[in-house]
């Protein structure tokens, strides 16, 4: 018997079912929710994803997601440069962003170490890091990698090639369990995790 849905929509289902999370059963969902949208909702779906494959990259100074290079936050004169936040991804950037009480900048270690999975030092942005910290003119280097085996591995690696510098390290402390993670953190947790960094 042949198959009677249309082709597009089987390829859109296929593409969805790509997707993080989404099962063939949302991805009919999510398929069919589009075919009953007007063509201007469809197409401005269609027309941000295009946007963010072609706009969106990385700064060359923090490896944070930006339209311009370098970013807002690194070009922010309000900002405290000599206080550096470090992250695994620029997704934590945006949460720790959201509680408002970051007045420094960050560097997007773009994942953490995991040797298991194939991912070493060499492959995150450590040596980014390292050159922003001998240039001179920062004064703390504050953790801020998940409580996780691989991000406490990953903190402890960036302690030792920052060991011969003259720069305080810290790490975000009470407010985050161990084995937890950043990105689902309340903005409480996160509040008392900063204001408790301590020496690493």
């Amino acid at each position: 018997m042949a198959d009677s849905t249309p082709t597009s929509l089987t390829r859109l289902m296929a593409e969805f079912e790509k997707l993080p999370g989404i099962g063939p059963r949302s991805a009919e969902r999510l398929a069919f929710h589009i075919l009953k949208s007007s063509k201007e909702e469809a197409m401005g779906l269609a027309h941000a994803i295009r946007d963010v494959k072609d706009n969106v990259r990385h700064c060359r100074i923090c490896y944070n997601l930006t339209e311009s290079d370098p970013c807002g936050i690194c070009t922010d004169p309000r900002r405290d440069a000599s206080r550096i936040f470090v992250v695994e991804q620029p997704k934590d950037v945006l949460l720790l962003e959201s509680t408002g009480l970051v007045r420094g900048v960050y560097h997007v270690l773009l994942g953490h170490i995991a040797p298991l999975d194939g991912i070493e030092p060499g492959d995150l942005t450590l040596d980014a890091l390292e050159s922003r910290v001998k240039k001179g003119g920062i004064a703390e280097i504050v953790i801020a990698t998940n409580p996780t085996l691989e991000g406490e591995s990953t903190a402890l690696h960036i302690k030792s090639i920052l060991a011969s510098h003259k720069v305080a390290v810290t790490r975000l402390a009470r407010g985050l369990p161990s084995g937890s993670q950043i990105e689902y953190a309340s903005r409480a947790v996160l509040q008392d995790a900063i204001e408790g960094r301590r020496e690493f």
